[in-house]
């Protein structure tokens, strides 16, 4: 029978949403099963798809999809995804792992890195010259790239905790959900100042996430910083939205002493604003 999924009829012909044929029935519930299994799979055998739910309906061979079924193609898909994911993260894992047990057990470290403050952490020349070609430039000045052990690099403007946190995106690329602010200030810094474009990424993505009026004056002030230009449109955009507030509040100020080319460009975008709305 024609079915309002599969059927090659146009579709302002084929016959109601409900109308649909056993293949893409069958097909449509071993999808939903597949991706129902996949929330509460509990690891045992990759890429392992069968239905955890609707057993006694699917269990005879007459339930099964037909191979000309397009849903089947669909479902096959989404277990090859599954499968091509889940290697993935196990890749990651055993990388990210490794590196950060060498790092947080200082095994084989042969340099010390220091913050502006608190004491120097030990680390790996190899995966900070991986990681960022500004460290390689500086760690392999000489033709050797070899230096004798004990040697160390500072970096002043970072603290001792945010150190910590640079140097473990270093090693595992991965940062804290709940990563505080000011912290990630810091890091998009330290990206952008130490190339490390992955760090900026992720820093920019957490903070365009979390921007509102509070902090839009300091998010902005980072964003002009570190030179991001997605965040700081972002940032301008919100000021703009919230023109008002902003501009008033006791913050605004300091900012202002602080930021004079800002502040010309925020009073030109919120007059540029004003415009098109009255044209409008």
């Amino acid at each position: 029978m024609d079915c309002c999924v599969c059927s090659p009829m146009a579709s302002k012909y084929r016959l109601p949403r409900n109308s649909i044929c056993a293949p893409c029935h069958e097909g449509a519930k071993a999808i939903i099963a597949f991706l129902d299994n996949d929330e509460h799979q509990d690891g045992e055998g990759h890429g392992s798809v069968m239905p955890s739910r609707s057993t006694k309906a699917n269990s005879s061979p007459k339930a099964s999809v037909p191979d000309n079924s397009g849903m089947k193609d669909a479902w096959e898909q989404l277990k090859e995804m599954r499968d091509r994911e889940e290697a993935t993260n196990q890749r990651a894992a055993y990388l990210e792992h490794g590196f950060a047990l060498a790092w947080k057990e200082g095994i084989h470290t042969d340099i010390v890195v220091k913050p502006g403050s608190g004491p120097p952490i030990p680390a790996h020349k190899a995966i900070l010259a991986a990681r960022s070609e500004v460290f390689r430039d500086v760690l392999c000045g000489d033709e050797r790239c070899k230096a004798p052990a004990g040697d160390s690099i500072s970096l002043p403007e970072l603290s001792h905790e945010e150190l910590s946190l640079f140097l473990s995106f270093l090693y595992t690329g991965a940062l804290d959900q709940q990563e505080e602010e000011r912290r990630l200030h810091a890091l998009l810094v330290a990206g952008d100042k130490y190339d490390v474009p992955f760090l900026r990424r992720a820093c920019e993505a957490r903070l365009a996430a979390r921007v509102d009026a509070r902090n839009v004056l300091r998010t902005l002030e980072v964003a002009e910083l570190s030179g991001s230009v997605a965040l700081k449109d972002r940032a301008m955009a919100t000021v703009v939205e919230h023109a008002e507030q902003v501009v008033f509040s006791p913050e605004y100020h300091d900012f202002a002493l602080r930021n004079a080319s800002l502040c010309v460009q925020i009073t030109r975008a919120i007059i540029r604003t004003t415009r098109q709305e009255t044209n409008q």
